[in-house]
């Protein structure tokens, strides 16, 4: 592994905080591969053999069902997935997938565990993840049983507006098709929601948004910290 890998990934909270020598051992046994877009790395259900890191690009966590599959969650750089399992010595409740070409560190599974053990820094730290990871899905279960579609949508674009520095304009970072899956809607009632918004002064070109009437459209969506920060 290249010595600026090796560095960004001791700079995570995960791992900045061990012993070196703990730190040393467990990337010993760990390497680094690259993939091209749309690669299965994952499949819920198997075992959890690693431990991933995304140090470049962006993997899709989603699941299926009896015909039908949905989008979880996007990782992006420089961040782990799917730590609990891992943990728990458990199979992987969801799959994943690279959405362009990516950048992968695997750690072995029962190398995390051992370390966990032995290191009371490290242990520590994963659970923070965990916490923080937990709260997470309670916010994204509050966002998806409270709001209406297009409200859940409406806060999508002003979360997205301020990854994207605030501006009026910006461009959606996946597909609509996809959107309508993280939003937990079908492509068709997206298509009408985008339509919904158009009177609090949102238009849509292509993946390129406009929000041409921020205080209507913050009124309209009722942004809420205890669903749309992801940070606390």
């Amino acid at each position: 592994m290249p010595d600026s890998e090796y560095r960004d990934i001791r700079k995570l909270d995960l791992f900045s905080q061990m012993a070196d020598a703990h730190f040393t051992a467990l990337m010993r046994g760990a390497y680094v591969q690259n993939f091209p877009a749309q690669i299965e790395l994952i499949t819920e259900g198997e075992p959890s053999d690693f431990l991933h890191i995304v140090l470049s690009g962006s993997v899709d966590l989603f699941s299926a069902w009896n015909g039908r599959d949905t989008s979880m969650a996007t990782v992006r750089p420089i961040s782990t997935f799917i730590l609990a399992a891992t943990i728990k010595d458990a199979p992987y409740l969801m799959s994943a997938r690279t959405l362009e070409k990516s950048r992968i560190a695997l750690i072995p599974s029962q190398d995390v565990r051992a370390i966990f053990d032995a290191d009371s820094n490290f242990a520590r730290a994963i659970v923070t993840e965990l916490a923080q990871c937990y709260r997470s899905v309670i916010k994204s279960q509050k966002d998806l049983k409270l709001r209406t579609s297009l409200e859940r949508l409406a806060n999508y674009l002003l979360r997205q507006q301020k990854r994207a520095g605030g501006r009026a304009v910006f461009e959606l970072d996946f597909e609509k098709r996809r959107l309508a899956s993280v939003l937990g809607t079908t492509p068709e009632n997206l298509s009408r929601a985008f339509k919904g918004l158009q009177p609090y002064g949102v238009t849509v070109t292509g993946s390129r948004i406009t929000i041409g009437n921020q205080g209507d459209l913050e009124r309209f969506a009722k942004p809420n910290p205890l669903i749309d920060d992801f940070s606390m």
